[in-house]
């Protein structure tokens, strides 16, 4: 047993460069795990300045300075910020108000079309299991009142923190992009000399986890935008507000689509009901699933991220249960730093006598 255990390390820990890169990888989730909660406007500031970077980027290489570029990038991200709490917000809060307060006459409608399917297909649907899945629809609707009630009550505290955040977040953005080099340089100064396992691993996860965030904002923004063109034309109702969740829902691969298409087809089914806007409205929105999922990633994604779908769905769970939606964000990063590392990760192979 031990024999096999001191193989292993040996294998595996002998070169200094790999002790390094672990321990600082421990030190890193730990961290985050302890202090996330704190540092939280840290973290944002930073992944904001690095979805930013690749712009300052673009305008120093046509010949802008620094500073001008800095500028430039920064007053984008004020003006989009300004308008997501001008005009996004509150029309998705209104949205949201006007669909928690219809949401009893839903409830009504939807029970008067689940009572009409024991009549039109009486040999898959009984009567008994269309009223235990009203009473179920009842119980999830009382649960979500009673949090909504909960959330209005706590609100004040949340709203204190969302100051916070619109405060010191674009404050950070701006620090992280005027002092890039040198916050960079600072940071190589605590590392070792000997870092070029380091190296190799960050420049693969820099350009890994750039093309990622970056397809998967901009992926956001198509979706949800095409989507509330879609809906608007369509005239259904919520429609910014279906929009937001569907371009959330790019964010969770393989499940996200299959869990907004639920709220989507109850509320067209409440506005509509079983007729041929219902029928319009679903084709366009599985046309939209369609180029996303077959057109939209592989043009965004192309070569950004080789990782098994086991793989993805594995570090979703895992990442999103200790993280949340954050976790859930940034699982496929994660994962492919998992696998940066394990690919560059040096080994002493054993030796295999040769067979004469």
């Amino acid at each position: 047993m031990f024999k096999v255990l001191r193989d292993w390390i040996q294998r595996y820990f002998s070169d200094e460069q790999a002790v390094v890169l672990t321990v600082l990888l421990v030190l890193a989730f730990t961290a985050v795990l302890t202090l996330g909660g704190m540092l939280a406007p840290v973290l944002a500031g930073m992944v904001l300045a690095f979805l930013m970077q690749g712009l300052v980027t673009g305008l120093e290489r046509l010949r802008v300075p620094s500073g001008l570029a800095v500028g430039l990038v920064f007053a984008l991200f004020m003006g989009a910020l300004a308008v997501f709490m001008l005009v996004l917000v509150p029309l998705l809060w209104h949205q949201f108000i006007t669909l928690f307060n219809e949401l009893p006459g839903m409830l009504g409608k939807w029970q008067s079309l689940l009572l009409l399917l024991p009549e039109r297909y009486p040999h898959l649907v009984s009567d008994e299991q269309v009223l235990q899945a009203i009473e179920a629809a009842r119980g999830e609707i009382g649960k979500f009142g009673q949090w909504a009630l909960t959330f209005s009550l706590s609100s004040l505290p949340l709203l204190v923190n969302i100051m916070i955040y619109f405060v010191l977040v674009p404050i950070l953005v701006f620090f992280f992009l005027k002092d890039r080099v040198m916050i960079a340089q600072w940071v190589k100064g605590y590392l070792p000399r000997e870092r070029a396992l380091i190296t190799r691993v960050g420049q693969e996860m820099n350009r890994q986890i750039a093309n990622y965030i970056r397809g998967k904002v901009i992926e956001i923004i198509i979706c949800g935008v095409a989507t509330y063109i879609a809906f608007v034309a369509l005239g259904l109702n919520y429609a910014a507000l279906l929009a937001l969740l569907v371009g959330l829902s790019v964010v969770v691969p393989y499940v996200g689509a299959v869990v907004v298409t639920v709220p989507v087809t109850l509320i067209a089914l409440f506005q509509w009901g079983w007729g041929d806007q219902f029928i319009y409205l679903m084709v366009v929105y599985g046309i939209i699933q369609t180029l996303d999922g077959n057109v939209l990633v592989p043009l965004l994604f192309a070569g950004a991220v080789n990782l098994h779908p086991v793989a993805i769905i594995c570090a979703v769970l895992l990442f999103g249960g200790l993280w949340g939606f954050w976790g859930i964000f940034f699982a496929i990063p994660l994962a492919t730093l998992f696998k940066a590392v394990l690919d560059a990760w040096p080994r002493n192979e054993p030796q295999v006598a040769p067979i004469l």
